[in-house]
Parts: C-alpha cells; sequence; structure tokens
C-alpha cells in the first residue's frame, strides 16, 4: 500500500485488497475533482474516467459508476431502479452514505454497501481509474472488476 495516503484512501486500499484487487491507489500531484482533470493528470481518454457519481433515489443513495464522457439521465436511472424520482445527492447525504467527499467517493470503502450501477460504456477501456476515497486519489481497475466489487448492475446510463 502506498504511503503517506489520506485516511479515507487508506480505508478504500484495505477495502480494495480485501476484495482482491491488483491495482493500488496513486496520489495525483492536483485534486481531480472532474473527469477532465483526472484524466489530464492521467494521460488517458475521458471516458476512461469512471465518475462515482451518488444520487438520492427516493431517500436512498444510488452510486452510479458512469464514464467521465456521459452525462446521467436521471430518469432512465430511476425507470432502472424502479423508484418515482433520482437526484443529486447533497454533500452531507453524499458524505453519510459513502464515509466519503464528492470528488473523491470510491466505488467501495463505505460504511454500508450502496446499491451501485456501472455505465457499460466503461466496458470500451482496458483500463478504467477509479476515484479513490479522496479527490487526489485514483486507482486502475476494469469494468468487469468494478461490477464484481460493487456487485452493480451493468447499465446504459445515457
Amino acid at each position: 500500500m502506498p504511503e503517506k495516503l489520506p485516511q479515507n484512501a487508506v480505508k478504500v486500499a484495505t477495502a480494495l485488497q480485501s476484495l482482491g484487487v491488483a491495482g493500488e491507489i496513486v496520489v495525483l500531484p492536483e485534486s481531480a475533482p472532474t473527469a477532465a482533470t483526472a484524466a489530464a493528470q492521467l494521460g488517458c481518454e475521458v471516458g476512461a474516467i469512471a465518475n462515482s457519481l451518488i444520487f438520492d433515489a427516493d431517500g436512498a443513495p444510488l452510486l452510479v459508476l458512469t464514464s467521465g464522457a456521459h452525462r446521467v439521465n436521471t430518469e432512465l436511472i430511476a425507470r432502472i431502479v424502479g423508484v418515482v424520482k433520482v437526484k443529486r445527492a447533497a454533500p452531507e447525504f453524499v458524505r453519510e452514505a459513502t464515509g466519503q467527499p464528492i470528488g473523491g467517493v470510491a466505488p467501495v470503502g463505505h460504511p454500508a454497501p450502496v446499491r451501485t450501477l456501472v455505465d457499460n460504456w466503461l466496458s470500451k477501456f482496458d483500463v478504467v481509474w477509479a476515484a479513490g476515497g479522496h479527490p487526489h486519489t485514483v486507482f486502475p481497475t476494469s469494468f468487469d472488476e468494478l461490477v464484481r466489487i460493487t456487485g452493480g448492475k451493468p447499465v446504459d446510463v445515457e
């Protein structure tokens, strides 16, 4: 495990290790609150960034791991998960559901499992980068691994 990781990233690294993920957390030189800033620092396509977006789905947290090249169609997602309304969650809601800040939400390492959807578009990339629990951290993974470690459902998000 890399040294000097922020506390939230240590929790995520531990979770990744327990799930058998080989990729290790990378600390970026600058914060990467958007897919574009992460891609620029990593030298990859924006589409290979797995944005971890927490939504409020009729009061329950819903994690959508979407390609940085996509915007989530919340009406479509509401139909997929069978709720009336899906809306972007407030920062406090995100922190409560994940224990992590917006801009750094990892797919794992949350206080309790969060229902997860994984954007099919991510399957186009051999290496996908996901947040590591802090805005300065990411880790390499794959579409199949994201589905496996989150128990997520592969879907089209647009």
